[in-house]
């Protein structure tokens, strides 16, 4: 696993001895910072100028505030250039999620209001973060989930948010709070949270399911809804629902 250290922003390999780490579940916008970036020595000065900077800088200030030396994000934790690392990423990044110490979701189209009385369920139900695909499983993963908007200002956590994301989400509140496990819920459950949501690529749709239901299988972009047939094939052949 490849962390990226919060104070020196330098990318270091774990393979086994992972250290306690945050992680960031967030929507992509223009020119994010990413592993050839970072791994290209450009320099501070000129990734700073990037658009996607500033979430990157706000994710790692706010993890070194709460005591966290590495930070794992997959614009630029991830080689992407190389199928391979991807497709091992695409098939760990439940797991990566869930051993999270605790993961920060990043709300870049989120100004908390001011107002106490509006709730959650209302202002927050129009972010992209609730609609996009990659982010179910980054909100079921991690246990300890803490909810930012586009200030970095602390909106709530999985737990005290949870009766606003289950009116959000259609997931059960319970599952939310950790008063029940993911295994507690039927394939037909699981699918019912995926049906609003969406990707850029068709794969996507399927891929981003894979650790729901505990599947490992290769990533074959082209391969357009095949994947969801191949993704089905294999819940059938590791689940009696």
């Amino acid at each position: 696993m490849r962390l990226l250290n919060t104070s020196t922003y330098e990318l270091r390999e774990f393979v086994r001895d992972v250290p306690h780490y945050a992680i960031l579940s967030h929507t992509w916008g223009e020119e994010e910072v990413t592993y050839q970036d970072m791994v290209n020595k450009r320099g501070l000065d000129e990734i700073s100028r990037k658009q996607g900077y500033p979430k990157l800088d706000g994710f790692c200030k706010e993890a070194a505030r709460h005591g966290f030396r590495w930070v794992w994000m997959d614009t630029c934790c991830i080689d992407k250039s190389s199928s391979a690392e991807l497709s091992e990423a695409i098939n760990s990044m439940f797991r990566w999620y869930r051993d999270a110490f605790v993961c920060y979701v990043y709300l870049s189209d989120f100004l908390a209001p001011q107002a106490s009385k509006i709730r959650f369920s209302d202002s927050g139900a129009r972010c992209r973060w609730f609609r996009r695909s990659w982010t179910l499983q980054e909100l079921l993963a991690p246990e300890n989930v803490v909810f930012y908007d586009q200030d970095w200002r602390d909106i709530g956590t999985k737990r005290s948010l949870a009766d606003d994301i289950a009116i959000i989400t259609g997931i059960n509140r319970k599952l939310l709070s950790s008063e029940a496990e993911i295994d507690d819920y039927s394939v037909a459950q699981k699918m019912s949270w995926a049906s609003q949501r969406d990707a850029t690529r068709v794969e996507d749709m399927a891929y981003s399911l894979l650790g729901l239901f505990s599947i490992n299988m290769p990533l074959l972009y082209g391969e357009g809804s095949r994947s969801f047939a191949r993704l089905q094939e294999e819940i059938i052949k590791t689940s009696t629902d």
